[in-house]
């Protein structure tokens, strides 16, 4: 993930209004029985460290665009938000995608899945309950996020901005999410169009513009600058989740948080499977490919075979490119001179994260 400098203070306060949200839901679940207490436990978990990431980009958008602090109790609030989106959206992916895990830890599925095997459940109903309490967090997240932003103390107008940001957040990202899953259980090939516009939905929207443009909506910024803001996010948001599918096939585990080749084990049909199916090398890639899923031997070899067709070195350059456009829209903004240097720094984190 990308490090922001923001302050201390800007990640205590966005940690206690993440704590409080879950200290509450905790209240409300306990009187429902044990089963809900368990649900309500493993949220909290769910939510647990991380850097923080989308939050803090709220918040530093807020300042490097010269928000007003009477404003800051409101803005750690609706950055709050944007992190509960996040686990609520990882929260349902792992169900989409049947993990038990995070990083090497239960997820809210994986809990009550064992919760149901110790209660005698059988395998088929354990992962049943697992899937279940799955869905209803992420359900419950969901909730508390616009509830966060509904409830802050601000003008109508800008909390009605704001929750339109969290409603497109919501929408585009579901249906990205969707297109994904329809990609992958396709029998039919999937476009490089589609396969990007999948790309961009799934993580830009609620990654990047969303919060961006959320700090702005809370500083007062005017309708150029957060225009610019959405399309830099959108950009920016494009080349991490390319960077991530490089990461996918080419990356370590600890980059990845899964086993190495994770994308290449799954048969994911990501953008650099699009571009290597483009080339004459594509029936020695298909062959490896088929084999990757059978070890790290395997993997390796569809490694080799993906960068020697030059699949790899297309996407790179894609992400290149992409990145030169979201500089190119900071450069030809009206954005204030320390807000082009955070883009700018963001740009930078990316591009490092090219494995």
């Amino acid at each position: 993930m990308i490090a922001l400098s923001t302050t201390p203070t800007a990640r205590a306060e966005i940690d206690a209004e993440i704590d409080a949200v879950l200290a509450r839901l905790g209240r409300r679940l306990r009187a429902h029985g044990d089963g809900a207490r368990a649900l309500a436990s493993a949220i909290a978990r769910s939510a647990e460290g991380g850097k923080r990431f989308r939050p803090l980009l709220v918040v530093a958008a807020f300042d490097t665009l010269r928000g007003d602090d009477a404003q800051r109790p409101a803005l750690y609030q609706v950055a709050a938000a944007f992190e509960l989106l996040h686990t609520a959206f990882v929260v349902h992916d792992d169900v989409i995608d049947h993990d038990l895990e995070r990083r090497g830890v239960a997820n809210v599925a994986g809990e009550f899945r064992t919760r149901g095997l110790e209660r005698g459940a059988d395998a088929t109903g354990a992962a049943l309950l697992g899937d279940a309490a799955g869905i209803l967090a992420g359900d419950l997240l969901l909730h508390e996020a616009s509830r966060l932003v509904a409830l802050a103390d601000l003008p109508t107008g800008v909390r009605s901005d704001l929750l339109r940001l969290v409603e497109d957040a919501v929408l585009i990202s579901a249906a990205g999410e969707l297109a994904d899953v329809e990609n992958a259980v396709s029998a039919e090939e999937v476009d490089a169009e589609t396969i990007l516009r999948t790309t961009h939905d799934k993580t830009a929207v609620y990654s990047f513009s969303a919060p961006l443009e959320a700090g702005a909506v809370l500083a007062g910024a005017d309708g150029p600058v957060r225009a610019a803001l959405e399309r830099f996010g959108q950009r920016l948001g494009l080349a991490y989740q390319l960077v991530d599918d490089l990461i996918g096939a080419f990356g370590s585990a600890e980059q990845s948080g899964k086993d190495e080749g994770c994308d290449l084990r799954e048969a994911k049909k990501t953008h650099l499977i699009v571009l290597a199916r483009e080339t004459e090398s594509w029936p020695e890639v298909s062959e490896a490919l088929a084999l990757a899923h059978t070890g790290p031997v395997a993997i390796r070899a569809a490694q080799r075979a993906l960068s020697e067709s030059g699949a790899r070195a297309r996407l790179e350059d894609l992400v290149r490119d992409t990145l030169d456009e979201a500089r190119a829209i900071v450069s030809a903004s009206t954005l204030p001179g320390d807000c082009k240097a955070m883009l700018y720094d963001l740009v930078d984190a990316v591009q490092g994260r090219v494995p």
